[in-house]
């Protein structure tokens, strides 16, 4: 173990003394925490796209045929504080001429479009992708604000300029009532796989464990899989999901914010870990098929491995970490890893930008 590693198990240690002894045993168990060579190939650039009146979440980057480079992000007004991303958020556009910015803010993309829409009350989870000569916007809306309308929609473009043509109905539904699926669907992931396939990765969880909880964290998050021969769909849910199911552990571990890709022949994969390591790390897994997945490593770390941060404001609770992974690719190999996190000099949220060194 070297010096890195031995200072995050340290810290992991440290956060187990603080849980029940059965949670940390569990936490533990053949599970030394392990710094994938992904996480050692990170160096912080720091935050990007602050703006004075509001939270800034999923900030999804993408190099245009002009050279700059677009980032596609959540926002919603700050007098909404955090839990705003749940009935008031909307998907921007911004740009700038290099990965670390500045970035100067374009448009709205995608709002909220009211009653007696699917995506009425909100739309979040921006995830942007140049798919047959044409811009797919992966997002999640909800029709109440409340996490059981959240369904995945897929925006068309031709241009990262728009105008974006908006789906009349959601691209993935949740399953019947009972199955591990059946509160939401969320968090999309999506890539061209190379047999010409059209793959999406979403979380969701069952109603029972959100509504009547047995755990501290509400819900049973986990990832299924669904493929297509079409992008627009329809997509036929794996009949071997969920793929990503860590619950068995013992203590309700689960993650979430998964983003997949494909890469010298490896499926890979970061995700924002909910208890297998702890609560502010992300995790890394690579995969031969796309379905069965390894043990998780740390992908990357809390913020304060990173660089000095100022103390907690005392209205942000999920202060100090990084979520909402997502990769910006330049010649075919990822080159930057854009996070969100809360803080910054208006002590809401922004994006939390790395650089992945070759």
């Amino acid at each position: 173990m070297n010096r890195k590693e031995f200072l995050t198990f340290t810290f992991l240690t440290s956060l187990g003394a603080m849980l029940p002894i059965n949670a940390f045993s569990v936490l533990t168990q053949n599970r030394c925490p392990k710094l994938s060579d992904f996480e050692k190939r990170l160096s912080p650039v720091g935050r990007a796209l602050e703006f004075e009146d509001y939270y800034v979440w999923c900030n999804s980057p993408i190099e245009g045929p002009d050279g700059k480079i677009h980032v596609f992000f959540s926002r919603w007004p700050k007098s909404k504080s955090m839990s705003g991303w749940t009935h008031a958020s909307e998907i921007a556009h911004a740009v700038a001429d290099k990965p670390e910015g500045p970035y100067e803010h374009v448009s709205t993309v995608l709002a909220p479009r009211g009653e007696g829409f699917w995506d009425a009350t909100t739309c979040h989870n921006p995830s942007i992708h140049y798919v047959d000569g044409k811009y797919a916007l992966f997002f999640m809306g909800n029709s109440n604000g409340k996490l059981d309308t959240q369904r995945v929609g897929l925006a068309i473009a031709n241009s990262l300029y728009g105008p974006w043509k908006r789906p009349d109905k959601p691209l993935l539904l949740p399953g019947k009532v009972g199955e591990w699926d059946d509160h939401c669907t969320t968090n999309p992931s999506f890539f061209k796989h190379p047999n010409g396939e059209y793959w999406l990765y979403y979380k969701s969880f069952d109603t029972e464990g959100y509504v009547h909880p047995k755990f501290k964290i509400k819900g049973n998050r986990k990832y299924g899989l669904a493929t297509s021969k079409s992008l627009f769909g329809p997509y036929k849910k794996y009949d071997g999901n969920p793929v990503i199911d860590y619950h068995e552990m013992g203590n309700n571990q689960q993650c979430e914010d998964a983003y997949v890709w494909y890469e010298n022949g490896k499926f890979k994969m970061l995700a924002r870990d909910l208890g297998v390591y702890g609560i502010d790390v992300g995790l890394y897994m690579e995969s031969d098929d796309g379905k069965d997945w390894s043990e998780p490593e740390i992908g990357y770390q809390q913020l304060n491995k990173y660089l000095n941060q100022p103390p907690a404001p005392k209205h942000l609770n999920r202060y100090g970490r990084a979520e909402r992974p997502q990769l910006l690719f330049q010649n075919g190999k990822p080159t930057y890893l854009f996070t969100a996190s809360q803080g910054g000099k208006y002590e809401t949220a922004s994006g939390f930008i790395f650089k992945i060194n070759s």
